[in-house]
């Protein structure tokens, strides 16, 4: 009768803790995705900076596939070329994870180094699911926000502040 009563109070702890558990292994799939992010977005920044030329960090929403990629100059312009020699310059970030890039409000790229050549002089086009995230030989980066949100709700951001380049991740309200 003991051992009973022991297997069915085992059987509600479990029933009470396999929700929770599921919750945070979400939560941790989605922080590790941000953080895979905000390194490859340190990369580009590094490298940019380093070689003084442009870099970028194009993400494909639909394969969910990132690579980083330098400027080079063609005759319409410029273009991008994935950069191969990089450890960490590609990778691919988990399907299970949605994402939204989003351009912040007037203040935030009016406080923008004005010495950085405007996007639209160097971004060539991409396709419909890409997305790319500019990073310039100064120390500047182009102002973007991208948002993560995994299946149970919970989201994050990603802002990259336009003066210093630099990543902050911003953990938001659940769904």
């Amino acid at each position: 009768m003991e051992l009973m009563v022991v297997l069915v109070l085992i059987g509600i702890m479990t029933a009470m803790i396999i929700p929770e558990l599921k919750g945070t292994y979400e939560d941790a799939l989605l922080r590790s995705t941000g953080r895979e992010l905000a390194n490859a977005c340190g990369l580009a920044y590094s490298r940019a900076v380093t070689v003084q030329q442009p870099h970028r960090v194009r993400l494909d929403r639909l394969t969910h596939h990132y690579a980083i990629e330098k400027r080079y100059p063609d005759a319409h312009g410029a273009g991008f070329t994935p950069v191969r020699d990089l450890p960490g310059g590609e990778g691919t970030l988990d399907a299970r994870i949605s994402i939204a890039f989003h351009r912040p409000g007037a203040e935030v790229a009016a406080s923008a180094d004005s010495s950085s050549p405007p996007s639209t002089q160097i971004e060539a086009s991409v396709s419909d699911g890409d997305e790319g995230l500019l990073f310039y030989p100064d120390g500047t980066a182009e102002a973007r926000e991208i948002e993560l949100q995994d299946r149970a709700g919970f989201r994050l951001t990603l802002r990259i502040h336009p003066t210093t380049g630099r990543v902050q991740i911003k953990e938001l309200e659940r769904q």
